[in-house]
Formats: C-alpha cells, structure tokens, sequence
C-alpha cells in the first residue's frame, strides 16, 4: 500500500491543473489520498470514504475554517502592486468585518442561525414556488431558443438563478443591475483564482457598495418587513442573548446564499449543457422522462462539483487514513476528488443514467452544513433542462469559438463561457 502521506509529482495549484483536476485527483486517491500541498500548508483529502468521516466526525474537524479563508485572501491580496493593495485596504477599513455564521461554525451554534432562514427553503416552500421558477425558467429558455445561439452562460445559466436568489433575497427592482455584478464578483472572491489588479480593485469596490446597500434594506425591512430573507434576517432574534442579528451577522449570511444561491446552479447549468453538447445521444433519452433528467443533474452535480473543495480545522491530534495530523492544521476536503472515487462510483468519469443513489455525492455538502438551498438548486435545474430541450435540439458546441474551458480556480469551478449552436425545435 502506498504511503497515505506521499509525495506524488502533482501541482493542483497550477493554473492547468486546476482547469482539469481529475487525472490530479486519480493520482492522489491512489497514492496519497491525505496529501500535503505545500503552496497552501495544507492537507489535501481526496478519496470518498475519508472525505465522509471527516464529514461525520465535526469534532476532530471543525468548520471554524474563517482563519483559512481570510489568509487565502491575503495571499491573493499581495499579488497586487503596492498602490492598489493599500486602495484595497483602505476599502477594507470601510466595511464591516465579517463573523462566523453559517458555513464557518459547528452545531449548535451553527443551527441557530441555519434555522433562522430553513423556512424559506423547505420542500413544501419551494414547491408552493414552483410556478413563479417555472415562469423565470421559461422566460429565458424562450429567449435563448429564440436568439439562434451564443453564450449559453450569460444568456441563461448566470441570469436565471441570479434572479430568482435576488426575489428570494428581497433586492428591489431598481438594485438588481447592480446586484447582478456585485453577487458574481463576490462569489469570485472565493474561487481563489489569479485576478488582475484593477480586478482586484474592482471587486473591493462592489463590496463595499453591496454592504452598504443590503445594509440599507436591512434597516428598511426591520421597519415594514415583507416576504423575504432579508425581512427575516432583519426582525429575528436570538432568544438566548436576546436581541437582534447584527448587521455583521446577517451580511455573513447574506453573502454566503449570494454564491449558495446562483453561482453553483448557474455552474451545473454550464457543465451539464457541456455534457450534452458531448454525448449528444444524451439529449433524445432525456426529452419527455423526467425521472432520467432527475438522474441526469445528479450525474452533473458529481462529475462537476461547483464547490470542488473546502477546509477543515483539525482540533486535536488523530490519524486521517493513516495519516498523521496535527491539532491546528487544516485539511481539504476536496469533493470534486471523491464524487470521482472509483472506490466510491462505477466508471466515474461517465453519466450513467441508471446508476443507483446518484445523489450521494458532496456536491451539495453532507451532513449538518448539507446546502440549505438544495431543495430551490433541484427545481430550477429540473426546470430548466427540460425547457431548453423542448425548444431546442442537436446543441451542439459553437464551430467558430474555442473549446470551453473552465476557469482555473481552487474553490469553485466554473465555466466562464459556453457558446452554443443548435436547431429550433417546431
């Protein structure tokens, strides 16, 4: 048996690796499936069977992972030339710092602000939904079967989930434009990839200005609350400390359902459409059966996963598949690696229409951080399939654009373009 703790000649930092992680991934569940990545001090955990303990034992290895994520954005931040860096910080200084809620805390605090906002994603919620999504859904899918071809991505998978996250999450009609490019440059924040300065200088704008808006309809909805996460955010109270979220508390949550809630839907939109594009007989079994469209999106979610990975605090000494860590390290769990587990899938790296409990990849997360907003993903995915295949057929890949490529980036995976060509469906 290989040393779980190897060495194996593998870079997943580099920039085409992350476009294409999976021959990566292969190599480390066979020869070092707890792997030591030097450029992030970290231990990178690829195979199904770990990813799932770790997942299960939150003791051992605690969400309180804050700490990792604001060193990342530093090591990204001091790649900027001096004079952007110091406008950057200075932003920075104007915004409210952000505190531990959802994803980044254990049980039971962690429920006591997940229950805050489960009411509006509650299966007999979402379906009660379902014809206001089917309607959004079908608007687009009108309009791009309408337009003859393009960028799948901007014309359907980013505007549609964008949407209906905003209605979810009460930005009223005049902000949505803005709310538009601010939620996309603020799940960029996460994927960790290269940015140029004036990106860098871009995004840090757009947050500040995203603060200061939902904090303004924060203040607004705690004196005529309507129907929406906001509203809730706004009037509810911790019982136990009696009194009201801060406004730190509620942006912590709000930013974390603005990448919950359309970049990884928008990112399965992307990467499904491609795998109809390249196994095209795909697209005849999939029209009219919506049990395989079912199995279909799960299939994508796994061989996809928009959250390729996220970390873990070891708390105490332990082994992880015989390999040794230590209290106050971190660990990756990378889905991504273990929704391709041999160990785990048959021929993983294919659709298999037929495959039984599709749905037990990471995708989604597991366990106690399982996505709130799974439930509202399905619907708009299972929606959204079939309406744009009721319109069109032979999709196909654009012959006068370059082949698709994912951005390369280490926390969300994502394709930046997808353009398409097609026939209209009579």
């Amino acid at each position: 048996m290989a040393d779980p703790g190897g060495t194996p000649d593998v870079k997943l930092f580099d920039p085409e690796t992350l476009i294409d992680p999976y021959p990566a991934y292969k190599t480390l569940r066979d020869e070092a499936p707890v792997y030591h990545m030097e450029e992030l001090g970290i231990h990178v955990v690829t195979r199904y069977d770990l990813i799932r303990e770790a997942i299960r034992d939150f003791k051992t290895y605690s969400s309180r992972f804050d700490a990792f994520l604001g060193a990342s954005q530093g090591v990204v931040l001091a790649t900027a030339p001096a004079e952007i860096r110091e406008q950057i910080l200075e932003l920075g200084k104007q915004m409210i710092a952000p505190v531990p809620t959802l994803l980044t805390l254990d049980e039971p605090e962690h429920n006591r602000y997940r229950s805050l906002v489960s009411q509006l994603f509650t299966a007999g919620r979402v379906k009660q939904n379902e014809p206001y999504v089917a309607a959004i859904v079908d608007e687009h899918a009108d309009a791009f079967a309408a337009s003859g071809g393009g960028d799948f991505m901007a014309g359907f998978a980013m505007p549609v989930p964008l949407r209906i996250i905003a209605d979810r999450l009460g930005i009223p009609d005049e902000s949505k434009e803005f709310f538009y490019d601010a939620a996309t440059a603020a799940a960029g924040a996460l994927r960790m990839s290269p940015l140029s300065p004036e990106e860098m200088l871009r995004r840090a704008r757009l947050s500040l200005d995203l603060q200061t808006l939902l904090v303004g309809l924060i203040e607004a909805r705690r004196e005529n609350p309507h129907d929406d996460m906001i509203s809730i955010l706004a009037t509810s109270r911790l019982e136990e400390e009696d009194r009201h979220l801060s406004h730190a508390e509620a942006l912590s949550i709000l930013s974390q359902f603005l990448v919950a809630g359309h970049e990884t839907t928008a990112s399965t939109f992307g990467w499904g459409m491609l795998i109809l594009c390249r196994n095209p007989e795909l697209q005849d079994e999939l029209r009219g059966d919506e049990e395989r469209v079912r199995t279909f999106i799960e299939e994508a979610l796994r061989m996809e996963a928009p959250v390729q990975g996220l970390p873990r605090l070891v708390t105490r000494d332990t082994e992880l598949g015989g390999y040794p860590l230590e209290a106050g390290e971190f660990i990756m769990l990378r889905y991504g690696a273990g929704n391709r587990d041999e160990r785990r899938f048959a021929n993983p790296d294919h659709v298999n229409l037929d495959r039984e409990k599709a749905g037990m990849h990471f995708s989604f997360g597991s366990g106690v951080h399982h996505c709130i907003g799974a439930p509202l993903a399905r619907q708009e995915l299972n929606l959204g399939f079939p309406a744009l295949l009721e319109r069109m057929e032979s999709i196909r890949l654009s012959a006068e654009q370059p082949e698709p490529r994912a951005e390369p980036s280490f926390i969300l995976r994502n394709l930046p373009h997808l353009h398409l060509e097609f026939d209209r469906r009579a």
